[in-house]
């Protein structure tokens, strides 16, 4: 017998999702194996979030290094508007600087 609330929510919200867009920008990439060395205490947080989450501990990693790169990396037009700044700036900066 199906549960009356389970029955409910698919029929009036689940089947009602629009998913349209949402799987347009995977991609099938090749996976690669790598090696490296963690402290022990993270490698044992990141396991657990694994097992909480409902994840992979791959697939953890994975969204981590694409999460970091995409933070440190500047874009080349972040870093060309900067240095227009300092140049129309050189004179209020050196004042700033004394």
């Amino acid at each position: 017998m199906v549960c009356p609330l389970l029955f409910y929510l698919f029929a009036n919200f689940l089947t009602k999702l629009d998913l349209s867009g949402f799987f347009d920008d995977i991609t099938e990439m090749q996976n690669i194996k790598i090696s490296s060395k963690v402290d022990e205490a993270v490698w044992k947080d990141l396991k657990a979030l694994a097992r909480e989450s409902h994840q992979n501990v791959s697939g953890l990693l994975t969204e981590a290094i694409s999460e970091y790169v995409r933070r440190k990396r500047v874009r080349p037009v972040v870093l060309n508007h900067l240095d227009a700044s300092m140049d129309q700036n050189d004179k209020l900066g050196k004042l700033l600087a004394r």
